[in-house]
């Protein structure tokens, strides 16, 4: 399994990816997949880039929030048929296993970095793009979305990159079972009501919107925007009475931030509040 990955460097402002395109304004990192010719789709190099990238996101900050979205009216198709599936098929298990836990590890550093992710999906969102989405924060769709988990397709099980962990905790379990089961198509509207897409928006002002959503939380308490993305990671694997402790411990911890004190501040003076994430 080869890797032509550029090294990911910091700031992330002057990092010239080979895999996608980088756009970084107003601490806002706007992330392109960029083969829209072939609807976006992710090859081993990609894969490795788009990791080391979320995992230098997480060093570097002048970065409060990413967009990730994909070119030519498209999110990502997903694996590369040929670039990946066709290797794939002649590998032996110890390499298989190199590749689905390098392909997971993109999935964790979504997950880790401090940034809100937002997707903002237009088109074909399928297979490993469906999983890129899934890790987002937040996800902003159109009516022209289709978003498919398409494993069982191929003959492989629903279980990829975490789908089995996380898809349930969106949607449900009976709507992920179903979607996990048949790899069938979820459209922009279904997508919506099923809580998938947080919301639909016109084609054509997708990514605009997406960046201003993005803007707005870059702008906001980055701090305790951090922790509130870290406790809603931590907290499906405690209790209620152990989140709620690790809650007041997390909350205490934002009490002491400048932020904390300029809200204060801003509303004794009848002002909005002007946050500088510390």
């Amino acid at each position: 399994m080869m890797s032509f990955a550029n090294t990911t460097t910091l700031p992330l402002a002057t990092f010239k990816p080979n895999h996608f395109q980088l756009e970084v304004s107003d601490k806002v990192a706007t992330v392109t997949l960029n083969r829209p010719e072939k609807k976006n789709p992710l090859t081993f190099a990609s894969y490795r880039e788009l990791t080391d990238f979320f995992l230098a996101a997480q060093k570097d900050e002048a970065i409060a929030a990413i967009v990730v979205t994909g070119a030519g009216g498209n999110f990502s198709s997903g694996g590369d048929v040929f670039e990946i599936i066709g290797p794939l098929v002649a590998m032996e298990t110890k390499e298989l296993l190199k590749f689905t836990r390098m392909t997971g590890e993109l999935v964790k550093a979504i997950r880790a970095c401090p940034q809100p992710v937002i997707a903002a999906i237009d088109g074909i969102c399928a297979g490993a793009g469906a999983i890129v989405a899934m890790a987002s924060d937040i996800r902003l769709g159109t009516a022209e979305s289709k978003i498919a988990f398409l494993f069982n397709r191929v003959g492989l099980a629903g279980c990829d990159m975490g789908a089995c962990a996380m898809l349930p905790r969106i949607i449900g379990q009976g709507r992920a079972a179903e979607l996990l089961y048949t790899g069938r198509v979820l459209r922009g509207e279904e997508a919506e009501r099923w809580g998938f897409l947080n919301r639909l928006v016109a084609k054509d002002a997708l990514i605009g919107e997406a960046q201003t959503l993005a803007s707005e939380l870059a702008n906001g308490p980055t701090f305790a925007n951090a922790m509130t993305k870290r406790m809603l990671e931590m907290e499906w694997a405690m209790s209620v009475e152990s989140a709620i402790e690790a809650e007041a411990v997390a909350q205490a911890l934002c009490m002491q931030t400048e932020d904390f004190a300029r809200a204060y501040r801003a509303f004794a003076a009848k002002k909005q509040p002007v946050f500088e994430g510390n």
